[in-house]
Formats: C-alpha cells, sequence, structure tokens
C-alpha cells in the first residue's frame, strides 16, 4: 500500500514537544510550519489552504497556502478570543472558519478570505454553563465544531455544561440558534459524527466513557441510546477523545484515552443502536485523535503521550488491525491525510 501524504499537529509548549506542524508519510515526518501547539488542523475543499489552531492562552488561528512540494506559506492570523482553541473546521460553502475555544468555553466565526487568508472575526460566540463534575465542568469547555451532512446546521459541542448547541449559520457569519441538546449530567461531550444516509448522530462523552446514539431530524437531536466506549470489565480512569464513522456509516470507531484502545462499534441499519465489536490498543499513550487516510481502508490513531502515530487495516465486517510500524513526532495531537 502507497504510503500517502499526512499533516500532523502537536503540542509544542509541553514538555518533549515539537516546533509546529509536521508533513511526510508513515516512513517519516519533518518540520513543515514553526507555529505555537497546532493542536487541530483541517484543509480547504480545494486542497489550497491549511487552517490550524493555535492552543495558546491567548488564542488564535492561523492560515497557510499549501505549495507543490507539501510546504505551507504562512498567510496570516487572527485571534479567536478565547483561550486554548482546540478545534476548527470550515463551513460547506467554505466562507468560513469556525473554532472553539476549549478553556474559555467560546466560539469564533472568521470569514476566508479569496486568497486563503483570514478576516476579522464576524462573530465572538461566549457559551455558559456547568455540569456536576467539579473538576471539569466548573464552566463552559467548547470542544467541536460539526456540520451535518447537508451542511444546512452546525453544532457545537460544550463538554463543561454537558451541552451540543445546533445552529444555523448566517450568510453575514452569525450564528442563530435552533436547539439545544442536554446530555445526561456528568458526561462530558466531547467529539460528535452524523451517520451519511440516516436520520442518526453519535456524541463521545469523555467524562464518563459514553457514546450517545441520537434521532437527528432538522438540526434536532434526541438521544435514544446510550452504551460504553469500553467492556464491562475494564479497570482505572478511561477518557474518551475522538469519533470516526465509515463512510458506508456501518462502523463507528472512537478513541479510549486511559485504556489506551480504539473502540469499534456497529451501526444498526437505521442508525439508530450501536454494538461494541472490538477494542483494539490503539499503538501507543493517549490515543487523542483518529483520522481516516483518504480511500477509508486505514485509520491513523495519534498517540500524544508517546510520541507515536500507529496506522490500522480496516477490514470488511469493520475490525481494526496494527498496519506495520509507527511513525513518530512530538506530541502529536491530530493527523490530517492530503
Amino acid at each position: 500500500m502507497t504510503s500517502e501524504r499526512i499533516y500532523v499537529g502537536g503540542y509544542t509548549s509541553q514538555s518533549g514537544g515539537g516546533d509546529g506542524i509536521g508533513f511526510g508519510s508513515l516512513d517519516g515526518v519533518v518540520l513543515a510550519a514553526t507555529l505555537a501547539d497546532p493542536s487541530f488542523l483541517v484543509r480547504s475543499a480545494d486542497g489550497r489552504f491549511l487552517y490550524a489552531t493555535d492552543e495558546e492562552d491567548d488564542g488564535k488561528v492561523t492560515a497557510f497556502a499549501i505549495q507543490a512540494d507539501g510546504g505551507l506559506e504562512l498567510l496570516n492570523k487572527q485571534p479567536t478570543g478565547g483561550v486554548h482553541p482546540c478545534h476548527l473546521d470550515i463551513d460547506p460553502s467554505g466562507r468560513y472558519l469556525l473554532s472553539a475555544n476549549y478553556t474559555s468555553g467560546s466560539v469564533a466565526i472568521h470569514p476566508i478570505q479569496d486568497d486563503g487568508s483570514l478576516g476579522e472575526a464576524s462573530q465572538f460566540l461566549q457559551r455558559s454553563g456547568t455540569g456536576p463534575n467539579a473538576d471539569r465542568q466548573e464552566g463552559p469547555h467548547a470542544h467541536q465544531i460539526a456540520f451535518d451532512p447537508a451542511g444546512a446546521y452546525v453544532f457545537d459541542i460544550d463538554l463543561g455544561s454537558d451541552t451540543v448547541y445546533s445552529s444555523t449559520l448566517t450568510a453575514n457569519g452569525q450564528l442563530e440558534e435552533v436547539d439545544r441538546l442536554h446530555i445526561h449530567p456528568g458526561a462530558g461531550p466531547r467529539h460528535m459524527v452524523f451517520h451519511p444516509t440516516a436520520a442518526a448522530a453519535y456524541v463521545i462523552n469523555e467524562l464518563d466513557s459514553t457514546l450517545c446514539v441520537c434521532g437527528y431530524a432538522d438540526g434536532k437531536l434526541q438521544v435514544v441510546q446510550t452504551v460504553s466506549t469500553r467492556p464491562a470489565d475494564s479497570p482505572g480512569e478511561n477518557f474518551p477523545a475522538e469519533l470516526l464513522i465509515a463512510a458506508d456509516g456501518r462502523f463507528l470507531y472512537g478513541s479510549n484515552r486511559g485504556d489506551n484502545t480504539i473502540a469499534v462499534f456497529a451501526t444498526a441499519a437505521d442508525g439508530l443502536s450501536v454494538e461494541l465489536v472490538q477494542t483494539i490498543g490503539s499503538g501507543g499513550n493517549w490515543p487523542r485523535h483518529l483520522a481516516f487516510s483518504n480511500d477509508g481502508s486505514r485509520v491513523y490513531a495519534s498517540n500524544e503521550q508517546s510520541d507515536l502515530i500507529t496506522p490500522f487495516t480496516v477490514s470488511a465486517d469493520g475490525t481494526l488491525t496494527q498496519d506495520g510500524e509507527s511513525v513518530s513526532w512530538p506530541k502529536p495531537t491530530c493527523v490530517l491525510p492530503v
């Protein structure tokens, strides 16, 4: 199998951290751009631009032009107005970049200019609320931006208040709230994905190692099933992180930090129930992020605390098998195949 090219985000401020964004393949990764704490990356639909969070106290988002050799040319930076932006996404029209500020619990929206650079924020939206976990839910903690398959609604997931906000994005870059889903108290919702064809969505919860299955229609979610992300006899603390769904919607993949596993779920035909069918070692410690290869035949696991990105092959039955050797990169938190 040809080793595709990947960008890698990671922490630079941690002990043993790197210097910025990496670029390469499973044969090796080298520095592509110096940047402070580029913990999450996205690429424009036309493949010309890359955007990164600067997960600092003074949060920023950074725009790069992608060169023919994979190098990154800095275009500009814009402040997110919040603390520690940890996730971002581009709206389906390609006009706006939305980012989630974890520590301050806020969302920022920046227009994307024709040259790929970022304009001044069109909106800064501060969330509020708390949850029962005194250590982690003392205030709002925005953790993800997600769009539904039709691109009609945008969701921001707040770990701090156990809330998933549903909104529309106006033509002038403003979120207008449609609904709120309140996950069970203390769950700590972190990331979500949508079934590509069924009226369903899935939310992985960091604080109690659960996965919520939701019915979905017209921007509104309703929990219909809640299952564990780990076997019943699993010892010790565990903090789920990333969630992927296969292109055909038949399987879900969630990462377990603590257990250091990837959980594989099979989905029902209608998408409204799941079954845990496999847990497999992530190939390292603290699997923060998972990503599919472009053809969906592989899953990459970013094992943050062991400085390893580990590849897995996806079998016909959805289960995973580790595929070859891991590649090293300091404190990896995001893999972006290109």
